[in-house]
């Protein structure tokens, strides 16, 4: 089962272990966890020690592991009040009938129970027992006032069980719970999100944005040439998100497949060339008061002539003999214009290597273009149109020691962009 990546990097996880046969599949758990960048923090009741040791649990978390709710290397000596507070969620796995039951009628009489009362953050359970314990009433009684507290159940799954029999009860596999658990935390980040946000409307009322987004292709020849890779999606949503803010956009595309924002004035184009002299025109009569945001991955380098005849391979065409010239950079000479007819302009710069590397080059390369905001991402993370976190450089704080930058977690593109065109408006404010 393909796992997505951990929505909330450095995430920090309690798992509780109860006394069911189903423990050695916390072992598991554990280490698909860790490798997710997940911390994990393991409490075990006394009858889980019955079934795996604690050793097995502090070698695979790296963590010591509690189990008595009097334990003195707590500073206050109170870990079920400790324990959850730096946590973002409490996963049981398994979950026995015993402790449901115990959760239920609201007890603290160990540790597990005691710290899944006072808790303040999300709790899940991973039913494990045998199939008539599952299917009886009380149980189910159980399941179904625990589900009415907004308390996740993932499970059980079917199977061969440990007595013998088949059927409803087993616990779900490491994986499945390991996926069920980043759904549930991408969903409540967005959730979040949405709750947090400023509604756009107003933000950028009546200002002209010009945006370009999608590669460009170069012909060689009348069915070859180069091109950069992007789908485009990242300029589109900024288009909408834009829209939303009350502003008048222009939306520059080069050769991709995608609806146009409605109120949008879409512009399609195909080479680099074509694509400078689009932003041209549209950006002929901007002000300090525009914005121009330069998402299209525009093509480094075209052949200085074009082939009005294939060039056919089998006639020993020589492709070392293209002179290649370089195109226009459109950011740069955006961010170049006159103070009373240069835009508040925005870059993008995907890159390879690894997030420090990303976060190393920003500066220099702001300051190269003379951006105001610059936005990089990883290229494996986005090619494709995966969902991918971006980094916001501000390009004021470049020289000081410590440059402002902004992470934005992997989310849709369309809520990406809508933090975007926020920061966009903020930073307007700002210098107003």
């Amino acid at each position: 089962m393909s796992i997505p990546l951990n929505p909330k990097p450095n995430g920090h996880i309690v798992l509780g272990i109860t006394g069911g046969i189903a423990a050695y599949k916390a072992c598991e758990l554990v280490r698909l966890l860790r490798k997710q960048a997940f911390s994990v923090q393991v409490v075990m009741t006394e009858s889980a020690q019955r079934f795996v040791g604690k050793a097995s649990f502090q070698a695979l978390s790296g963590r010591p592991v509690f189990t008595d709710a009097w334990d003195p290397s707590i500073d206050n000596q109170m870990p079920h009040i400790e324990l959850s507070r730096e946590a973002s969620f409490i996963l049981i796995a398994p979950a026995t009938a015993d402790f449901l039951s115990r959760l239920v009628q609201g007890r603290s009489d160990d540790l597990l129970t005691s710290l899944c009362l006072a808790r303040e953050i999300p709790l899940a359970v991973a039913p494990a027992m045998n199939r008539q314990m599952w299917q009886n009433p009380a149980t189910q009684a159980n399941i179904e006032l625990l589900r009415s507290r907004e308390v996740a159940v993932w499970g059980p799954g079917q199977g061969d069980q440990a007595c013998g029999e088949i059927g409803d009860g087993r616990m779900l596999e490491p994986d499945e719970l390991v996926l069920r658990l980043n759904q549930f935390l991408q969903a409540k980040c967005e959730s979040d999100a949405t709750k947090k946000r400023i509604p756009l409307r107003g933000l950028l009322a009546n200002r002209k944005v010009v945006i370009t987004a999608g590669p460009t292709f170069e012909p060689i020849d009348p069915v070859r040439g180069i091109t950069n890779r992007s789908s485009g999606q990242m300029g589109f949503a900024l288009a909408h998100a834009a829209i939303q803010a009350g502003a008048q956009v222009t939306l520059i595309a080069g050769p991709v497949s995608l609806p146009t924002p409605q109120a949008c004035q879409r512009i399609d184009v195909t080479t680099g060339l074509e694509m400078q002299a689009a932003v041209e025109s549209a950006l002929e009569d901007s002000s300090p008061d525009s914005i121009f945001i330069g998402v299209a991955a525009v093509a480094d380098w075209r052949p200085d002539t074009l082939s009005g005849q294939k060039l056919k391979k089998e006639f020993n065409a020589d492709l070392s003999k293209i002179v290649w010239v370089e195109n226009p950079d459109i950011l740069a000479r955006v961010a170049a214009r006159p103070a009373e007819k240069r835009p508040f302009t925005v870059g993008f710069a995907a890159e390879t290597g690894s997030q420090q590397e990303l976060e190393d080059l920003l500066p220099g390369k702001a300051a190269r273009k003379g951006v105001d905001l610059l936005v990089g991402n990883l290229v494996h993370e986005s090619l494709g149109g995966r969902e991918a976190s971006l980094t916001v450089l501000d390009a004021t704080n470049i020289g000081q020691d410590n440059p402002l930058l902004i992470r934005l977690q992997s989310q849709s593109k369309q809520w990406q962009a809508e933090e975007l065109i926020q920061l966009i408006a903020n930073r307007l404010i700002a210098q107003a």
